[in-house]
């Protein structure tokens, strides 16, 4: 056999290869349908509000910047400044991303 005939034999095997893959992809993206209308049901409805979303963006803050604050190993009061910065920053954006997106 000649390299020209091997080559064809191996891109006739890859082409079967890949449209036994596409055809296995396309079966399970029919099968899913139903599973994933379920999903749209129940996970994309109305959740947290603004008024929740901002207790559980203090408590994640206040944790987060606590670790900070205890790893930082510079001492607490050099830092204050920043820290009340960093923390009504954190606040902020994290209450209305929490609210936007859940």
């Amino acid at each position: 056999m000649t390299s020209d005939i091997k080559d064809k034999n191996e891109a006739r095997k890859l082409l079967i290869f890949i449209v036994i893959i596409l055809f296995a992809v396309a079966a399970a993206l029919f099968f899913m349908v139903p599973m994933i209308s379920d999903f749209v049901q129940t996970e994309l409805e109305p959740g947290v509000g603004v008024k929740q979303s901002a207790i559980i963006s203090f408590f994640i803050t206040v944790i987060t910047l606590a670790f900070f604050a205890i790893t930082a190993g510079d001492g607490l009061l050099g830092e204050l400044q920043f820290m009340l910065a960093g923390f009504f920053a954190f606040f902020g954006v994290l209450w209305f991303l929490i609210a936007w997106v859940f």
